[in-house]
């Protein structure tokens, strides 16, 4: 025999569109899983070329103490300065040595979290970052901000289709309050003698289930709170979207008048530090404000690359907010 549906009034329609949002839910969950793994990739890129930076930036403090101990012991054998000034320097050029330790340790952290978040822990090939801290100025907008997160958030879309498939359930639910219906047809051959006679039959069979213990309304009323929720849920996520995306973009916006006012102070620094060396060699000053000017600016030079590590930060977690990291 055989049998073909024919109409349930809505119940494996409502069955086939709950599975395809269940599906598109899924999706959308390893969409969110990617976009999770983009910013802690994105953040560990960037710590480790601020590493880079900070390493730089004490290679040349280093240098530049050494200029200034062999200044300070040609002078102080020539009887021109105290044989102080050849201790303070030593004592700088040690610490900035120490500085520097930690900084290329901190390198080789950020090299062992990079290759970790990117999944490369103990078969990473040798490779050197030719990209720098660097920044550009804000062109999006809150509102266009906010517009592409609840375009993009891929946990917005999965609550999304979550909701759908709530729906789509509770239309199936529904169904069993109405008949099913399928027609059916056989064919079997009957006698005692040869040839055999042969039967053919078809007809429509009609499914109605009278009474189920209320089964329907309860199946229907829990789906219909189960929908419920997940738009609550919808709704709670639709607040801290927007408080994520304005979070973000007001920090991004912050780390640009960061690195400004970072860059102002590392040239003033800079143009006290020349000042001091000059001052030094016609011996209108001592060695110590000479360091001292020489600690300002490598503090200052420091500063700015933190300056330009918050901004790159800044974008990728307004990358992240938006979820546009997935379409760049």
């Amino acid at each position: 025999g055989a049998s073909q549906y024919l109409f349930d009034f809505g119940r494996r329609r409502g069955f086939v569109r709950e599975r395809k949002f269940e599906a598109a839910e899924a999706d959308q969950q390893q969409r969110l899983v990617s976009l999770d793994l983009v910013l802690e990739v994105s953040q560990r890129y960037f710590d480790l070329l601020r590493a880079k930076q900070l390493v730089r930036v004490f290679e040349k403090a280093v240098e530049e103490r050494q200029f200034h101990l062999h200044a300070a012991e040609i002078k102080a054998k020539a009887g021109l300065r105290p044989q102080l000034d050849v201790y303070v320097t030593q004592a700088e050029v040690q610490g900035a040595r120490l500085h520097l330790v930690d900084a290329q340790n901190s390198e080789s952290d950020c090299v062992v979290a990079l290759d970790n978040a990117l999944g490369l822990g103990g078969r990473s090939p040798s490779y050197q970052l030719t990209d720098v801290l660097s920044y550009s100025n804000v062109t999006d907008s809150m509102e266009s901000l906010l517009r592409t997160a609840f375009q993009l958030r891929p946990d917005f879309a999965s609550l999304r289709d979550q909701a759908q498939a709530m729906g789509a359930q509770v239309a199936e639910y529904r169904s069993d309050y109405f008949p099913t219906a399928e027609a059916v047809g056989g064919y079997s051959a009957l006698g005692t003698g040869l040839p055999a006679a042969n039967n053919f039959n078809v007809g429509i069979v009609i499914t109605w289930p009278i009474f189920n213990s209320f089964l329907t309304s309860h199946q229907v009323a829990e789906a219909k709170f189960r929908q419920r929720a997940v738009q609550s849920q919808i709704e709670d996520l639709r607040q801290r979207i927007v408080l994520q995306v304005k979070t973000a973009f007001l920090d991004w916006q912050a780390s640009l008048q960061r690195i400004n006012r970072a860059a102002q102070t590392r040239a003033a620094s800079q143009a006290e530090l020349e000042l001091a060396e000059k001052r030094y060699n016609a011996g209108l000053t001592d060695i110590v404000e000479l360091e001292d000017a020489q600690r300002n600016y490598t503090d200052d030079d420091a500063a700015y690359a933190n300056a330009l590590y918050g901004y790159s930060i800044a974008k990728a977690n307004a990358d992240y907010a938006t979820g546009r990291s997935l379409s760049d």
